[in-house]
């Protein structure tokens, strides 16, 4: 049975440059069967891939690609990694969900595998990386009321302009991109907006407002297209919540497991927040799993009863958690990260290329600004790389990110360079 692993929108919808996609009979039924049956909430790129491996996909036709979005980062570990793969498969022959009514035998040991692996005293498992944020907006307030004495029903969240926290209603209530919570009003209240990258804004609006509960932020903005702030932004932060009494709070959705270079994007300032926010690699992108790692004292403000989940910290997701973290240590994709990276942007500066206004990343994160130039956009761009064989996808019309699976080695990174370079000259 064919299977199609991507949402397409309709080929009228999609154009090759000046020339409409012309797909196999193959993929055209895949893109049919989505058109008329499936959502069009998505705008991807006209490929429908069947099989991915490692850094690799391979579209129904056969065609190999270098993967260099990684499904937004959840599959750092590469797609299917043995070892994550075993971990699943051995795990579904025991038991896959026995829900939270009961103990189950791998929720204790993932437990204080991912608290001692992050350096966390107690942690929340939920499934995907918007239930994850929408469990640390529900730790902030509940903290606040307990702890910090706020009045119940005033406690504030400063979230940062710019930021990508998800898509429910709490997380779009809290985005400044009226793409994001246009027709979904009225608006979910509590959440303040502060320019990100500004310390000297945070702090007058720590220091005005008793009320304020958390500062939730991504440590780099990867919606808003890979945004780095400036050295000392995330510790500077991270000191003025602790100095008004507020839970400073990474979102490590995007940018942890590995991503940056440091395991959690905050470690290249040697912070440690009062909560983090995992997601989408947590495990390897196998299977849903998410989860808030913090301290007992905000932990335990939630009482039995008050929040859950049904799927949250089954037996499967766990075992396949566990792996996917070993995987990520032993195989030491943190530090490659970190070492290609490097070699990554440098040979994009090398480029010289007029396609590309700015570079900027950290570890194997990374976007190029694209100038305006003869009518094209970024998604000009993304669709000569997929037909010179790599995926990537545009964000805000004008960036690309670059993000390959953690385990690529530096052969394929310059081959891979070598078909950014090809596309991009293309253009000129």
């Amino acid at each position: 049975m064919l299977t199609c692993a991507v949402r397409l929108l309709h080929p009228a919808t999609l154009r090759l440059g000046s020339t409409s996609a012309a797909f196999s009979p193959a993929a055209q039924r895949c893109v049919d069967l989505e058109h008329e049956y499936s959502a069009h909430n998505y705008h991807p790129l006209p490929v429908v891939l069947a099989k991915a491996k490692g850094i690799f996909a391979w579209d129904v036709d056969g065609k190999r690609y270098f993967d260099y979005l990684s499904a937004y980062s959840a599959v750092n570990q590469g797609h299917c990694h043995p070892k994550i793969i075993k971990a699943l498969k051995d795990q579904a022959d025991v038991m896959t969900l026995s829900s939270r009514a009961f103990h189950n035998d791998a929720l204790g040991e993932w437990s204080e595998y991912i608290c001692n692996f992050f350096g966390f005293e107690m942690v929340l498992p939920m499934n995907t990386g918007a239930e994850a944020w929408e469990t640390g907006v529900k730790l902030s307030r509940r903290w606040t009321y307990d702890v910090k004495k706020v009045p119940h029903d005033q406690a504030v969240i400063i979230v940062a302009n710019g930021n990508f926290h998800g898509r429910t209603l709490s997380a779009v209530a809290a985005s400044d991109d009226p793409s994001s919570y246009g027709g979904y009003g009225p608006k979910i209240s509590g959440f303040v907006h502060v320019e990100y990258n500004n310390l000297p804004m945070l702090e007058k609006m720590l220091s005005s407002n008793p009320n304020i509960a958390s500062f939730i932020v991504e440590p780099i903005q990867g919606e808003a297209g890979v945004f780095v702030p400036h050295a000392g932004y995330l510790s500077g932060a991270s000191a003025l919540c602790k100095k008004y009494n507020v839970l400073f709070v990474a979102d490590e959705v995007q940018t942890g497991i590995g991503r940056t270079g440091k395991l959690l994007a905050v470690h290249h300032e040697n912070v440690q927040p009062d909560m983090v926010l995992l997601g989408k690699a947590l495990s390897g992108g196998v299977i849903p799993v998410s989860c808030v790692l913090a301290s007992k004292e905000i932990m335990l403000t939630i009482k039995p009863g008050e929040h859950g989940s049904t799927f949250g910290g089954n037996p499967l997701s766990c075992r396949v958690s566990i792996a996917a973290l070993k995987a990520l240590q032993e195989e030491k994709m943190t530090e490659n990260a970190a070492n290609l990276g490097e070699i990554f942007r440098a040979e994009l500066v090398k480029m010289k290329s007029k396609r590309i206004s700015v570079i900027r990343g950290k570890g194997l994160l990374n976007a190029i600004i694209v100038p305006p130039f003869s009518g094209k956009t970024a998604w000009d761009i993304c669709i000569k790389f997929m037909e010179n064989g790599l995926l990537a996808k545009p964000t805000h019309n004008d960036i690309i990110r670059l993000a390959p699976p953690l385990v690529i080695n530096k052969d394929q990174l310059l081959e891979s360079l070598e078909i950014i370079s090809k596309s991009l000259k293309s253009f000129d």
